[in-house]
């Protein structure tokens, strides 16, 4: 029964680093989701990244009614002060564009702006484990998700990541 037990802890463990570390890469129905930029366009999850091939990218999901998200926008000027060669693309959870737009000037937000159609609970959040905001991403030069799963109390690891693909 210890066996079993330990077996099962050791299983659970596993699974629980692994979802973690999370994924390498985007599903197919983010990549294919649409984001509404700020000029008032549709655009596809695929063709924003394309925009980045061969740069390092910190997408950061927020919303302007987040109280952690606008905590957190201290450390992601910083962090941009710290990374000027980093791109920076913030995908908004807002309910209307009219706040987005508006949490977008009142914080200064530099990079570039994309708001989610269907916000927390819509294919693009279910597409990628979204279950908190602020959540950051990071993808390195190649196109791959080295960090797939960090949250505002994560800074720490965000810098280190970014050191190590410098």
């Amino acid at each position: 029964m210890k066996k079993i037990v330990a077996l099962l802890i050791a299983f659970l463990a596993l699974s629980c680093a692994k979802s973690n570390t999370g994924k390498t890469e985007f599903s197919k129905e983010a990549l294919s989701e649409t984001l509404l930029a700020t000029d008032g366009s549709q655009v596809a999850f695929q063709d924003i990244l394309k925009k980045y091939e061969g740069k390092t990218v910190v997408i950061e999901m927020w919303a302007s009614w987040c109280g952690d998200c606008v905590k957190a926008m201290p450390k992601i000027k910083e962090l941009q002060a710290n990374n000027p060669d980093v791109a920076y693309v913030f995908i908004s959870m807002d309910k209307t564009a009219d706040k987005w737009k508006i949490g977008i000037d009142k914080h200064e937000l530099k990079g570039n702006h994309f708001m989610a159609n269907d916000q927390m609970e819509g294919v693009f959040a279910k597409a990628i484990d979204l279950d908190w905001i602020p959540r950051y991403i990071i993808i390195d030069k190649t196109g791959k998700i080295v960090l797939y799963r960090a949250i505002e109390t994560d800074f720490d690891k965000i810098n280190e990541t970014l050191a190590s693909l410098k």
